[in-house]
């Protein structure tokens, strides 16, 4: 059977691995949607291969760019945040891959789970923020989410239970990024350039920042809750730095289950394509013999984001989505030079302690906090830079 495929996100680090893989499936695979931010040239590109019926450009000052280039091609064009979401409802489209970064993938869920689409969702922060809203709106559909985050999906490859009494607890397993170990007078001299050269992973810039603070981790908890259910007192970090265990379930009995891989994401979008289905990957496999794997408690002091997230997680409402608008600007501060890495979760817990949450939010609510929480991150954070100059 002929699976169809929209792409959001195709220019980004998930997007083209997620084509990688296609290419690896063979014809049964075929990409009928695609959606890029502002990359018009390596959209071109995609869609000059792929012959997709649809592509959406968010910046709207590159669509007549990126028509010139692909002059020819049937094709019909979308733009802006509209376009988007046309990209996440295709009517053609069996599975939506949802891999953009950050707030952006929220509302393209929402318009996904809407059209009945089945879902391969490689972006964290749309459960973080909108996870309550979906589950109170009934749209939290789980047997149509299939995760891509390399520990979800080993969770849900793990999950055996036949009922949610039989799960004790999920261990989500974090590399501890490029400073485990690194004391706050040590992480005060580190440069963008030294967080973006993570032990184990190729991954965005985003995504590689927030695994160095470990705030990745907690963005992962909270997706964790509403993917499978969950308390927060059943979800645990371990420290693993070798990457090779994504994430372990513990079940009522004692037994642990454990799923096991090479560190590269295109084994997560494999499985979340090809369910439930196995087939033949790109990726080789782990190799046991001679290696040594090792499990430690996360450093809280030093790398204070993942107790923030629980804190977000526990007040619920609007929180989630102002840890996460917060988080997102403060890396952006940290990319550019304008904040030192330790001020990353000072400005977030600042930027917390400032917001009045709205415990039982509207979809319209929860895109006012992540405003919100934007704008006042870039007070803070302007504020920590005079402070700190």
């Amino acid at each position: 059977m002929i699976k169809r495929i929209a792409l959001l996100g195709s220019t980004g680090s998930i997007g083209t691995q997620t084509l990688e893989v296609i290419d690896g499936l063979g014809d049964d695979y075929q990409v009928v949607a695609l959606a890029a931010g502002g990359n018009y040239e390596l959209l071109a590109k995609q869609i000059s291969k792929y012959k997709p019926e649809y592509a959406a450009l968010v910046n709207e000052k590159n669509l007549e760019k990126l028509k010139t280039i692909v002059n020819g091609e049937r094709c019909q064009f979308g733009k802006g945040p509209e376009g988007q979401l046309l990209a996440a409802r295709w009517p053609s489209a069996d599975l939506v891959v949802i891999a953009q970064v950050g707030f952006s993938g929220f509302e393209p869920l929402i318009a996904a789970l809407e059209s009945g689409k089945r879902i391969a969702l490689a972006n964290k922060e749309s459960l973080v923020i909108g996870g309550e809203i979906l589950q109170r709106f009934g749209l939290l559909d789980r047997e149509r989410i299939f995760p891509v985050d390399s520990e979800h999906s080993a969770i849900k490859q793990c999950w055996t239970a036949k009922y949610q009494e039989e799960i004790a607890r999920i261990y989500i397993t974090a590399s501890g990024g490029p400073f485990y170990g690194m004391t706050q007078t040590e992480l005060q001299k580190v440069t963008p350039q030294d967080a973006l050269k993570h032990p184990n992973w190729q991954m965005g810039p985003k995504i590689t920042i927030d695994s160095a603070t470990m705030m990745n981790k907690g963005l992962e908890v909270i997706e964790a809750k509403w993917l499978f259910d969950l308390s927060l007192d059943q979800i645990k970090v371990v420290i693993h730095r070798q990457s090779i265990v994504h994430s372990m379930v513990e079940y009522v009995d004692g037994s642990t289950i454990a799923q096991l891989g090479m560190p590269d994401m295109r084994t997560p979008i494999q499985y979340a394509l090809t369910y439930p289905e196995r087939k033949k990957s790109l990726v080789r496999s782990y190799n046991p013999y001679g290696t040594t794997l090792t499990f430690a408690e996360p450093d809280h002091v030093n790398f204070p984001s993942l107790k923030l997230a629980f804190r977000a997680a526990e007040a619920g409402g609007t929180m989630p989505a102002v840890l996460n608008g917060a988080n997102e600007v403060a890396v952006e501060l940290f990319l550019a030079g304008t904040l030192i890495f330790n001020a990353i979760p000072i400005l977030i817990e600042k930027v917390m302690a400032l917001h009045d949450n709205i415990k039982i939010p509207e979809v319209s609510d929860v895109i006012a906090a992540n405003h919100w929480a934007r704008n006042m991150a870039l007070e803070v954070g302007s504020v920590l830079r005079e402070r700190m100059d």
